[in-house]
């Protein structure tokens, strides 16, 4: 079935979050359906998009989404036209999300949805739009006994909420294998592609320079030379009498901040001088990171991180470096620490096909478009827009 609108309009009041129903509902029903012909009672945008307004409304699991549904049948028959005036039930929608479409197809589909409201003005900016490259472990899917269940890698653009692709993976340290077909899949101009230490390979970093991107590497043991030429550059020089130091174009910026009873003091120190003779691919800058967090009982934890990117000084200067490198620890509690604390995803049982997969697919695409719209507070949001919904539906239908 390929309509291409929705019945009647959803008018959501002024304060709601608004997002453009009938564009998503247009791009869902790109996705290819898998599912047999026979018996088939709804169509898979309209199950899709109903998901998404369900996990918008608060609902987390499957058998929550089916009986939110259940009991706005009348309502959301009515906005999607259909025949019947039923929803799925629980086990349908087992079947469906663990069977009914290829997570990979949705996932760039929906990655295209979302890259398309990012800023056309900050892809012309070299360096304009972070994306952060994480991974993250459903751990209800893991089994008794066992240690790893569905690992999923994603790419997260922090400023804006949003996750252009994410793949499934074998565990945390298969994740740079499939990266660069992950960054493939996107349109890397004006962006600059952060990662841990796992990410740090000269094949990776080739790929994104030649797509007319930037790399933003930590750098650690795991890359011997590299590491040993970043920490031997910004070791302190030892000078013999009537000899001087050898020039240097150290510079620096520094952030001090508190909050939550303790206080943290960051200091990025950046160096262009080994792009000169540096092997790594179009390697321009190197960065050593002073960390220290001293906590309300006076106990102070230090840490000092290496890292490398492929923006010049004239783009990036110490204070970009710093927010880069902040930025990218965004992934941890902009979308991971939402999806598990306030979303449920990691107390998620169902493990069937690719159900976990295409849950925290719908995870996805509700924080992305609440965030998109200015929401900062994940519940808060969801809180509103479920009143906000049922009250747009009950006009809908009255």
């Amino acid at each position: 079935m390929k309509v291409t609108t929705i019945s009647a309009n959803l008018p959501l009041p002024n304060e709601a979050l608004l997002f453009d129903l009938e564009a998503l509902y247009h791009c869902l029903q790109m996705v290819p359906d898998q599912r047999s012909r026979q018996g088939l009672r709804y169509p898979l945008a309209s199950i899709l998009l109903i998901g998404v307004l369900a996990k918008l409304a608060g609902q987390d699991s499957s058998r929550a989404i089916a009986h939110w549904a259940q009991l706005r049948k009348a309502e959301l028959c009515l906005l999607f036209a259909l025949q019947r005036q039923t929803m799925p039930h629980s086990s349908t929608w087992s079947r469906v999300l663990a069977r009914g479409v290829d997570p990979n197809k949705l996932e760039q589909t929906l990655g295209d949805f979302f890259a398309s409201s990012l800023a056309e003005g900050s892809r012309l900016q070299r360096g304009g739009i972070q994306v952060c490259l994480d991974g993250k472990t459903l751990r209800g899917t893991i089994p008794l006994g066992q240690s790893q269940g569905v690992h999923l890698l994603a790419a997260y653009v922090p400023e804006h909420g949003v996750v252009l692709a994410q793949v499934q993976v074998n565990g945390a340290f298969d994740e740079p294998w499939p990266s660069p077909k992950l960054l493939a899949c996107l349109d890397l101009r004006g962006i600059v592609v952060s990662g841990d230490a796992l990410f740090a390979h000269r094949s990776l970093s080739l790929q994104i320079v030649q797509a007319h991107g930037d790399y933003l590497w930590v750098v650690k043991a795991n890359q011997e030379g590299l590491y040993d030429e970043i920490q031997t550059l910004f070791e302190p020089v030892v000078t013999r009498p009537g000899w001087s130091a050898p020039p240097m174009d150290f510079r620096t910026a520094q952030t001090v901040e508190k909050g939550h009873g303790r206080r943290e003091k960051r200091r990025i120190t950046v160096s262009s001088l080994l792009a000169d003779y540096s092997q790594w691919p179009q390697a321009a800058q190197v960065f050593k990171l002073e960390s220290q967090r001293t906590d309300a009982l006076g106990r102070t934890q230090q840490e000092v991180r290496y890292g490398i990117t492929s923006l010049p000084a004239e783009l990036a200067d110490p204070h970009r470096l710093l927010s880069l490198v902040r930025g990218h620890w965004g992934i941890e509690n902009g979308l991971h620490y939402r999806r598990d604390a306030t979303m449920g995803e990691d107390h998620a049982q169902l493990r069937m096909g690719q159900a976990p997969h295409m849950l925290a697919l719908l995870n996805n695409t509700a924080w992305g478009l609440l965030a998109r719209n200015g929401a900062t507070n994940l519940a808060h949001a969801r809180r509103a827009l479920s009143y906000q919904l049922d009250k747009a539906l009950h006009d809908l239908a009255s």
